[in-house]
């Protein structure tokens, strides 16, 4: 398939007096180990916005935002954040910077109840929302402040796992998969808590298979192949794209 070319984007963005982008990744390669997955990515995120990386099972998407976040050891490119180079930081100094991750196994500490689990994450910058505005956000997890991490269902679990970023302070967020296993209800739920988040000034890059959810809260996608961006576009040119969206993902 054809590689889009994203020449140097947030020169021209500053050349047009266009904002930056909050986090520009250019020419991003890791590794695992001896295995080489991503071989050069390239795209931006622009502040408030949701914007959703698609690909295939093994595409590279999980590895690109755990590359951005510090947490793959082997890796070289540019990934800058607010105008600052971040590729050599470590993942808690990239987290003191206003980035969080929820990764798709959610972490939640199966010994703990769910309001130990809320106050485990350290505050890494002031603004991070308090336990009420949590509770209002899910209502369900203020029902079982007592309740271990094994009894809580699977919705409940990936509730937990997205506030407990919430109260770090980070505005940046990273949510790989968040509606992986989950009713359709709950699908529901997490859909309208993005769209609020990012109404209250948040910025989201999310990882999602279902195309379907992601179509409902994104402003643009790319498209990850093989370890590198292939195809980008706008929601507003969803449609346009759906026919090479059959061929990319087989939705």
């Amino acid at each position: 398939m054809p590689e889009v070319t994203m020449a140097d984007p947030t020169t021209r963005a500053m050349a047009s007096g266009a904002a930056a982008p909050v986090l520009a990744v250019r020419d991003l390669e890791a590794w695992y180990g001896e295995s080489h997955i991503l071989h050069g990515i390239d795209f931006d995120v622009n502040a408030g916005e949701v914007v959703t990386l698609l690909g295939r099972n093994g595409a590279g998407k999980t590895t690109t935002l755990k590359s951005v976040m510090g947490i793959i050891g082997k890796r070289k490119g540019s990934v800058r954040f607010n105008g600052q180079e971040i590729i050599r930081a470590s993942s808690d100094r990239i987290a003191g910077k206003g980035i969080a991750f929820c990764p798709e196994e959610r972490g939640i500490f199966a010994s703990l109840d769910v309001r130990e689990n809320l106050l485990l994450p350290p505050i890494v910058r002031s603004g991070g929302l308090s336990l009420d505005q949590i509770f209002e956000l899910f209502p369900n997890l203020k029902e079982r402040l007592k309740s271990q991490g094994t009894k809580l269902s699977g919705g409940e679990q990936q509730m937990l796992a997205i506030a407990r970023i919430l109260r770090t302070g980070a505005r940046f967020l990273m949510l790989d998969e968040p509606t992986e296993g989950l009713a359709p209800v709950i699908i529901q739920q997490i859909g309208h808590t993005i769209a609020r988040l990012k109404k209250e000034g948040f910025t989201i890059l999310l990882v999602e298979q279902n195309f379907r959810f992601a179509s409902t809260v994104a402003d643009r996608y790319y498209i990850v192949e093989h370890g590198k961006v292939i195809d980008g576009f706008a929601n507003a040119d969803l449609q346009a794209n759906m026919s090479k969206l059959h061929t990319y993902l087989g939705v």
